[in-house]
Formats: C-alpha cells, structure tokens, sequence
C-alpha cells in the first residue's frame, strides 16, 4: 500500500459516480468544479467524514458516547487517511458572549496578564490602590453615626459550586453560629445541605456591633475577618455595604479592589460582570421611535403608541395614567411633538411626588390611591421582565431595543475590574485595539524586571496569537467585536489561525473556501498560512474557487462535468499546469485564459436619479460622503475592514429600511440618506438560509409550489375526489402524512447521542397519505414532482407559462441542480442567495427597487460567476439598482460604478479613495484594487475603454 497517497475508492455519497482517486498527502490540493459538482461532497461528506469516523472508532466506547455517532460515507474504501479536522464556514457563534477575543483564547490570557501584573487604580482620584490597614479600616467606620447597628462578615466562598459541607463544619466547631449564603442570613445549626451543583457565595458573621467609640472590639473582629478570608472584609449596615480590603484600597475615598484574580477580568462570571447588564454590554430600553412612532399625532389620536387603543376608555391602565395627565395639565390634542418637554417626561418617566387619584372598576368598585404613578417607559420595561406570558412578552418587547448600558458604557465589567491597569490601559481599551495595534503595543510594552519575570510566559502566548491572527489577514479586527457579526470567511481564519499556532503535524485539513470575503491583497498572506501548514508536514484538502489560490496549489481535483446529476465525476486531477492543458476542465479553461468573463462594452450613466449618503460615520467610517447612481450595477470594494459592510449594510440599507416603515430596523450613524423618494424597495439579499425547517424548499419560497399545486387540484380525479389546492399542502392536515407531519422524516430522540432523522416508515419519505397520491398529472404525483431537479421540472411543465417562468429563473441563476423539495436546511449559503435572486427576478421591475447583495460570489465556480453577472444586469436592464460589495474582479470589472474603500483596513480604512468606472479606478494609484484590476482590464481588450466614461 502506497502510504504517499490518499487512495479512495468507489465514492457514491450524494451524487458522486462510484469515483476512484489517488491524492498526494502532505501536499496543498484544491478540490474545485462548479456549484452542485460534488467537490463538498468529494471533501467534507467522504474523506473528511471517514477520516473522523475512523479517529472516533478508534476511542473506548464510554469517550463515543459523547462524541456522537458518525455515518459511515458511501465509499467502498479509503486508504492513508490521517486524523481529520475541518475549518469550515460555520460562523463561530451567534452567543452575545462570544468575542474574537474569547473565542481566540487571547482574552483568557489577557485575564491572567491583568490578574497577575496589573496595577489597580482608583476610578475618581487616579492614584495606584494599595492595601488597607486596620486602623484606616476602623477610621472609615468611625465615620459612622452612632448607634449604628454594623455586622462585620468575612467572605470566605465567591461563587463556587459544592455542598461546602466541610467549611460549614469547620467555622461549626469554631464556635462561628450565622452566616450569610448567597444573600440570606442565616444559623449555622439550621442549615439545610447546600444544592451542589449550584454556585455559592459564603460570608462568615464574625461580629456583630453597635458603633460606639470603642475601636479594640472592631480590631478584633476585623483581624478575625481579615485572617479567615485572605485579606478581605465586609461592613454590613442597614443602609450600605462596604468591602474592605488589607490588599487594595484608595488612601482617600476608600474604593477598595478584591484580590486580583483571572475571573475577576471575566465578563461571564459575576465578580468581574457588570451588575447593570450582567456581561453583554447592552441592555433593553424603551426606544421612543417605537413607543411614538408618529410625533405630530396627539394623545387622544393614539400617538403614544402602547395607549392607542384604550385612550378615553374605562381600562384601568388608562384611568391610571390619565391621573397623571389631569395632575400635570398634559394637552391630550397638542401633537406629542409640541408637548413640553418636562411635561412628556412625566408621562414617559412617572410623577416626582404622589398624587391622588381613583380606579373605577367595570363592577363598580371604587379604590382611592395616593401613589407615584409610573411612567410608560419603566412600566413597559418591569413588564417585560416580569411576565410569564409569552404573548405579553412580544408585546411588550415590541416596544423595546438595545441600548447600551448605562453604567459600564459597553465595557461590560464591573467599576473593580475596569480600574485595573496594564501600560495605561484597562482591559476593556485593551480588547478595543486592532490586531494590528495591539501587537505594537505588546511590543512597546515595558514593565519592571519583576513583572517582566512574571508575565514572561503569557506576554509570549499572547504575541503568538496575534501574529498568527494578523498573519490570515485579519489585522483589522478588534477583540471585543462580536464573533456573531464575523463573516463565513473571517470566522474561518480565525479557526486556521488557531490551528497554525497549535503546531500539529500529520493531520488531514479540510478547508470550505478559506478566501471569501479576502481582498486580492490579503490572499497572498492566506496563501502563505496555507503552505506554512503543509510545511509542517500536513495534508490540506481546500474547497476553493479563487484563481490565485489554485495556481499556488500543489494538485487541483476539478469534480464536473455540470452540477447534480451532470455532475459527480473527476474531470482533471494534477498539478495547476496540467489542469490548463487539459481540454475537458472549465476549471482549466478559465485559468489558462482560454475562456473569460468579458469586459462590458458599454457603462451605464444611470437614469439621472441618485442616492446621496451625508457624512457616515458608523464603525470606523470617517464622515464619508457617498453618492449612487440609480439605474446601474454598482460595487463597493475595498481591502478587508475598511468599512464596506458598515457603509451598505449599516448606514445605506438600515437607514433606508428604516424610513421606508421598518421601525425597528436602527440605522447607522450618518447626518442624512437624499433621495429616498426616488426608491420605494429594498431588497437585501443575503446568505442566511431561507428556511430553518425540513419543511421549506426552494418551491415554497419562490412560489412555484402554490401554482403546481392549482395545477393538481384541477386534475379530474381531484375533482372527483373533491379535493382542492389545501389537500396538496403538506403543512396542512388533510393530504400530507400525519405520522411525520409532511416531513418526510422523523427525528429520535437519542438522549445523549445526537438527535437520528430516519425517513418516515408511513409515507416512505413521500410527505403525503395514499389517498393525495392517488392524484396524477401527466403520471406523476405531487411527490414526485417534489423530488424532480430545476431541470426535470422546466421540461416537465413546460407546457404550462406560470409555472415556467419561475423554473426558468432559479434556472438562470445556476441552479438547474437542485431538487425542488430540496430541505432548506441542506442548501448552501451561496444556493440560498440564489434562491432568493431567483424569486425576486419573478416580480415585475418598478425602476424604483434597490438589490443590495453581500459577496454573492461566495461557493461560485468562475463559470457560475458569469451567470450570476449576466442575472444582476438583466436587474439593471429593468431599470433597478443593484447595489454589491464583492472582492471578485470578475465582478468588479463589470460594474458601471465603483465605490473603493480603504486605503487599510480598522482604523486605517474608513474613508472613500476612489470612485467612478473601473478604467478610471484601475488609473488610481492609491487604490489597491485597481492595481489588481488594471492588468485584468488590459486582459479584456481594449474594446472596454473606448465607450467607458
């Protein structure tokens, strides 16, 4: 057996031919063809999922059964497989606790340089905190009024899960009678057995005292305290609680710091989270544009929106707050605009004194009050946490939106953490550096030869990480940036970055496009990444498109010839050269230049009509002005992080949205959108899948279904059976099978094990009950129309315009493979897009429509590529806009209109180098796009320039 190569043999998985290869190992292999080939197939459902399985079977029975079981791919034999792990473009995670910063692991360490080097800071005097002595302890109390009853506690337990049964019978027999769990004071004696898997907080009564002048009897009782927790006191009095500390307190006001540790810098853990937000940062407040959305309404007119339909009636709510109205003389007719503002505050915020007032109930009982009366705002709020309802909930939070928090202002710790210090900043400025800045800042960091010992080891790891981060392309990102707002591509070399540092040798990676969302500039750095980790001796395996990716390549598997059941065979393997000489490759025949996408030979000016965004300023955009042409194909490039998505996305589309009705939709910071009447719909077409549910597919998105089905119900045997259009749905009772619900299949519940989905043993997959697939159209039932590709379908009812004319468009959008009851859940975010594109491609063109789409590139072969173009212009021809951020020049060279962004990325972008046609670009010397795009131009010929503006 040639342990050199990756044998494989008989590969049938989805629709793969019974194929046969033998790949290179410890090479750099590109697995490409177009969309719907079976190359994910090839990589990810065959080598991949049978070099993990094999790992797997190869643990103790107890390890597997938390690891899940795996499926056996369609695949008579694979031979010199090594262990297997896949990056692939699963965004990290959609937790609002998820940063780059934690899901790196460079904030973990970044806990232990704070807690181990970090200097503690007063907040109000910016002196450096030392510890309290007794005596400036007993001072502070002294301070006190007299007869003030003061418990003295030491805290002994912070938040750890346990019984804690031998600490309890320790203090027992030490004579200690009360202590305070996790709030409550109570006798040692009485204590039931703790929950142990809950989180404890334990404070020990030492003492408990009446201020007086006596000090000896509170020195005592805080040495003890001091002795039992490790330098920590508590001063409990009825009004106040203050933490003493012989390690950190300020010599003036007294803001004293628990002892340094790794937990108190987290944000997930309650000593180092803020107690206002509890870690995330934000936290849900009223937001007016909702709770008023229309400011020139009055009260009686229903402008508050929460009152609308109970104005001048007998609810109580409504008795209640008109009190307030009648006690502060609010016009009810004055537009809510006009309103005083001091007036509009107490019936947003609640009365400043009580007021006197009675309820008359429906049955005629009368109850007088002298209360304050709450607000509108902090009564929606306290609602929305308190009810059970989840009817009221939504109802409730309808009127609520993300704020930031108002004590920690975003940092999401608490005032202890934030006042520690390391090189003049806190760890919350720290997270807000680029990559790019904080390995400076690492690198310009002194420290005294103490600290420098201390932190010697963890200062290493954490340049480690940043460079490997900086070394994909990512120098741009912020560690506090969400990682749910990271893109497929960035969340992938985030990964890679990780596995580049973990130094691993002999391992098989398998790569989904690694490349999207990269600009030409930073592929260079990625490539480099790649080869650095098959210099370690390992396998890559990478799914990929990009031109510049496959010519650095050891070895290209070009799976073809078509898409589906065109698809499934090897049309080429071997190097990049051999791949261009190959005449069967399309792959080939784009890298040699033998095929091409062709320059346009005209660039549209427009309709005359713009759209003008003022001054952005969202993210790191720096005031940029910006203007659209209405009527043409427009791209915005730009190096990654330079302030695309914050542009189109945030300010443009938000902003637009929002005014076009979508309340809820907050746009981005820009002094104003011109032009918005000249568009009256946005259409954002994004990856996200377009249904969550086995029970969406293609058909039912893009509507066709609804047609098929009339086509059904007007067959002679529905008639006579009396059967209308509702007897075809499968979301319905009545046609589909009521064992699976008309899904198809049926989840089991494994416990432990991951969740199993077999075919449903009733209906055999079919979704319907044997009486609905009685009916026939030209011999075929619903079920069977359901299971026909694009393809099928088109020639299937050809016969029939309605239903033609929208196969033929997700056909024109390249997807002539997928089946029409495809699960949405098993499309992939690029055939997702399409889907989308195709089912707005149906509707009539008003001239007045805005396509915006984010890298619709994204899984297209070179091939798709040109018939995605060719759809987005047929858009422009209808007289709409159409708006795409992309870093592929094949795209980019078509557009009318460019908009370049950059010159870097983070900080260093944000601003508008260039726009205009992309010959005009390509002549712009500070752009790095069109210094990629200039000898691509040149490629195209001439015929480009001559008609181009």
């Amino acid at each position: 057996m040639d342990q050199k190569y990756i044998t494989i043999q008989g590969a049938r998985e989805n629709n793969l031919k019974n194929i046969s290869l033998k790949i290179p190992k410890d090479k750099l292999i590109i697995m490409t063809g177009v969309s719907g080939s079976g190359k994910t197939s090839l990589a990810f459902d065959t080598i991949y999922a049978e070099g993990q399985r094999r790992y797997m079977e190869s643990l103790s029975a107890y390890a597997r059964q938390f690891l899940g079981n795996s499926e056996k791919p369609d695949v008579d034999q694979i031979d010199g497989l090594s262990p297997a792990i896949a990056i692939d473009q699963k965004t990290t995670s959609n937790n609002p606790r998820s940063t780059v910063g934690t899901v790196t692991e460079i904030y973990d360490y970044l806990r232990l340089l704070y807690a181990r080097i970090g200097v503690p800071y007063c907040p109000d005097h910016h002196i450096p905190i030392t510890g309290n002595t007794i005596k400036e302890m007993i001072d502070k109390i002294m301070e006190l009024p007299d007869k003030t009853r003061c418990t003295i506690l030491s805290p002994v337990i912070q938040g750890k899960k346990g019984t804690h049964k031998d600490l309890i019978e320790k203090l027992m027999k030490e004579g200690y009678i009360r202590v305070r769990i996790d709030g409550e004071i109570k006798y040692l004696e009485e204590l039931e057995p703790l929950d142990k898997n809950k989180k404890h907080t334990i404070d020990v009564v030492v003492d408990r005292i009446v201020k007086s002048d006596d000090r000896s009897r509170f020195h005592d009782s805080l040495e003890t305290a001091l002795k039992l927790s490790d330098g920590l006191a508590i001063l409990l009095t009825n009004e106040s609680e203050t933490l003493f500390s012989s390690n950190y307190a300020c010599k003036i006001c007294g803001f004293s710091v628990p002892k340094l540790e790794p937990k108190l810098f987290s944000f997930n853990a309650p000593f180092g989270a803020c107690p206002e937000c509890k870690g995330l940062g934000i936290t849900q407040k009223v937001d007016l544009s909702l709770l008023i959305p229309d400011d020139t309404k009055s009260i009686a007119q229903g402008g508050i929106h929460y009152y609308k339909n109970i104005v001048n009636t007998e609810n109580l709510e409504w008795q209640r707050i008109h009190a307030l109205i009648k006690y502060y003389e609010i016009d009810m007719d004055t537009p809510i605009k006009d309103l005083p503002k001091k007036k509009l505050n107490y019936l947003l915020y609640g009365s400043d004194v009580p007021i006197a007032y009675q309820l008359n109930s429906r049955s005629g009982t009368v109850s007088t009050k002298f209360e304050y009366i709450e607000g509108v705002c902090p009564m929606i709020e306290r609602r929305y946490m308190e009810t059970t309802s989840t009817m009221s909930r939504e109802w409730y939070g309808s009127f609520l939106a993300d704020a930031q928090c108002p004590k920690c202002h975003g940092a999401r710790l608490n005032k202890q953490a934030l006042s520690v210090l390391v090189g003049g900043k806190n760890i919350y400025e720290w997270t807000q550096m680029s990559i790019q800045e904080a390995i400076q800042f690492m690198n310009e960091l002194e420290l005294t030869p103490t600290q420098a010992k201390i932190a010697e080891l963890v200062i290493k790891e954490i340049k480690n990480r940043l460079s490997f981060l900086n070394h994909v392309g990512l120098s741009y990102l912020t560690l506090d940036r969400l990682a749910s707002t990271l893109s497929g591509g960035e969340a992938q070399r985030i990964r890679l970055a990780t596995q580049i540092g973990s130094r691993l040798t002999g391992v098989m990676y398998v790569l989904d496009e690694p490349s999207i969302g990269l600009h030409q500039r930073d592929n260079d750095r990625l490539i480099g990444a790649l080869k650095d980790m098959r210099d370690l001796g390992n396998t890559l395996i990478v799914v990929e498109h990009d031109e510049d990716t496959m010519r650095a390549s050891d070895y290209i598997v070009d799976v073809g010839p078509g898409a589906g059941v065109h698809g499934g065979q090897i049309v080429a393997a071997g190097t990049p050269e051999e791949i261009m000489q190959n005449e069967n490759s399309i792959t080939g025949a784009y890298l040699s230049g033998r095929k091409r996408i062709e320059v346009p030979m005209t660039r549209r000016k427009g309709n005359g009509k713009k759209l003008k965004v003022v001054r952005a300023s969202q993210n790191n955009l720096k005031n940029v002005n910006v203007t659209i042409k209405l009527g043409t194909f427009t791209v915005v490039t730009g190096v990654s992080g330079s302030g695309k998505s914050s542009l189109v996305t945030e300010v443009l589309t938000h902003g637009l949205q929002h005014a076009l009705g979508r309340l809820r939709i907050k746009p981005g910071a820009c002094k104003e959108i011109q032009g918005i009447e000249n568009i009256d719909k946005i259409v954002e077409i994004g990856q996200d899948p377009i249904g969550r549910t086995p029970r969406s597919n293609p058909a039912t998105y893009t509507g066709v279904f609804d047609d098929i089905r009339d086509l059904f119900a007007q067959t002679k045997e529905a008639k006579m059976l009396g059967y209308d259009k509702g007897r075809f749905s499968f979301n319905v009772k009545g046609g589909r099978c009521e064992a699976c619900q008309g899904d198809g299949i049926l989840r089991i519940s494994m416990h432990f094990l991951p969740d199993v989905y077999v075919p449903c043993d009733q209906c055999g997959g079919k979704r319907y009950n044997e009486e609905t697939l009685q009916v026939h159209y030209k011999g075929k039932t619903i079920a069977d129309v359901l299971d026909m590709t694009v393809e099928e379908a088109l020639e299937f009812f050809s016969n029939v315009s309605k239903i033609k004319h929208k196969l033929q468009t997700l056909n024109d959008v390249g997807l002539s493979y997928i089946k029409l009851g495809q699960s949405a859940t098993t499309l992939s975010g690029g055939e997702a897009q399409r889907v989308k594109l195709a089912s707005e491609l149906q509707k009539k063109a008003t001239g007045k429509t805005l396509f915006v789409l984010d890298e619709p590139t994204t899984g297209l072969h070179s091939d798709d590529v040109k018939k995605l173009i060719e759809v987005l212009q047929r858009l422009v021809e209808h007289g709409d806009t159409v708006l795409v951020i992309e870093h592929n020049l094949d795209v980019i060279k078509c557009a009318d209109q460019i908009i370049d962004m950059g010159p870097e990325g983070g900080q260093g972008g944000g601003t508008v180098i260039c726009t205009g046609t992309p010959e005009k670009i390509a002549e712009c010397k500070e752009s790095y796009t069109g210094q990629y795009l200039k000898p691509l131009l040149e490629k195209g010929g001439d015929h480009g320039k001559s008609n181009c503006s």
